[in-house]
């Protein structure tokens, strides 16, 4: 630890520090960027989405998929990218899930369920997930799930990818990076 007396001594050194003329300006803001997030072009919404063939069953075309699993014991919510894979994964076999529950497969787990896979899904900057789980009771456990899932703040429907129009086409969508007010 320095004392009072050698402190004296070190902060005139660093404030001649800060007004060298070698340090680099700090507003100077530079002319080339380059985005090396992978998905930004599936956040643009023209990324690839995988359509598959008209014969194919549906539940093919999505850039994120929700999936949840309930066995016996446990309940696992998995996001899944369609070419990388599983990419959030949140279960109530997870330590600090499980030490806050009663059960791990009641109602409350899986609305604890659903809102810590919709922080996480928000954290990693997942807004839109496609969803093709039909609950099968109106008020069930899976109902409440979905409902914390899109209550925490993550849409449950993704946005069609943008196809640019043709010229002779008579509807031309709006273009997604472009802002109208």
């Amino acid at each position: 630890m320095y004392s009072l007396r050698n402190s004296t001594k070190i902060l005139p050194k660093l404030a001649q520090r800060r007004q060298s003329s070698t340090a680099a300006p700090q507003n100077v803001v530079s002319s080339v960027f380059t985005n090396r997030n992978p998905r930004n072009l599936e956040k643009l919404r023209i990324g690839y989405k995988p359509d598959g063939y008209h014969v194919d069953r549906p539940g093919k075309c999505y850039w994120h998929k929700l999936n949840l699993t309930a066995s016996g014991r446990y309940v696992t919510a998995t996001i899944n990218h369609f070419e990388n894979g599983e990419i959030i994964k949140t279960s109530t076999s997870e330590w600090a899930i499980k030490k806050q529950l009663y059960r791990t497969v009641d109602t409350s787990a899986y609305i604890n369920l659903g809102r810590v896979l919709a922080d996480r899904c928000l954290q990693s900057g997942i807004l839109e997930v496609s969803c093709n789980i039909e609950p099968p009771i109106p008020n069930g456990k899976v109902a409440l799930f979905l409902k914390a899932v899109e209550d925490g703040g993550v849409s449950l429907k993704e946005p069609p990818q943008y196809k640019p129009s043709r010229p002779w086409d008579q509807f031309r969508p709006e273009k997604p990076w472009e802002v109208t007010e």
